[in-house]
């Protein structure tokens, strides 16, 4: 139990997949513009790569490395990946259109997102059996979605601030992200 808390603090905080990692830095500034967003992007997040973490460690263990073609994986976790997003983007179209809307062209890049793909091959590459691939999933997807809900509150309060022109737009986001990214590496502690 305790190994399983460490793992999810140490991807949620420590080992944040964008600030610290810098993946999936695509949907982290093209979405991070509204809270409600940001949100919606981070659950459709969670989703996929806690189940892409599941999935892809029942193939890898079960058919890949049982046949002896873990040379595929790489092929095999974006197809798994590919597979559960398009379910995400049918439940959001069907069930949720404003917020489908809302993310986009940035739903369909969750297959293309580094960070779901760098979760699957980081399980892999630690050893992870099924439940602590699910909980490290779990503790990424987390972290992306802090990191991403507090960029976008941050962008909404800065929204409307006096901001030099040379500043506004993408380059205070990107010092935004940059402020951010050495705040969480307090996390990983002084070495």
């Amino acid at each position: 139990m305790k190994e399983l808390l460490l793992i999810a603090i140490g991807s949620a905080l420590v080992n944040n997949v964008v600030l610290s990692q810098f993946l999936g830095l695509c949907p982290f500034l093209g979405v991070s513009k509204k809270v409600e967003t940001s949100a919606g992007m981070g659950a459709a997040v969670i989703f996929v790569i806690t189940i892409a973490s599941a999935v892809t460690n029942l193939v890898y263990t079960g058919i890949l490395v049982t046949l002896k073609l873990e040379y595929l994986q790489t092929i095999v976790f974006i197809l798994v990946i590919a597979a559960l997003v398009q379910f995400v983007e049918m439940f959001l179209k069907k069930s949720m259109p404003s917020l489908y809307e809302a993310l986009g062209v940035y739903l369909p890049l969750i297959t293309t997102n580094c960070a779901v793909l760098g979760v699957a091959l980081t399980n892999v590459q630690k050893a992870y059996g099924f439940v602590q691939s699910v909980v490290n999933g779990i503790g990424i997807s987390v972290g992306f979605t802090i990191a991403i809900i507090m960029l976008a509150g941050v962008r909404e309060k800065i929204q409307y601030n006096d901001i030099p022109h040379s500043f506004q737009g993408s380059p205070i986001v990107l010092i935004t992200s940059g402020l951010m990214a050495i705040a969480f590496f307090g996390f990983s502690g002084l070495i």
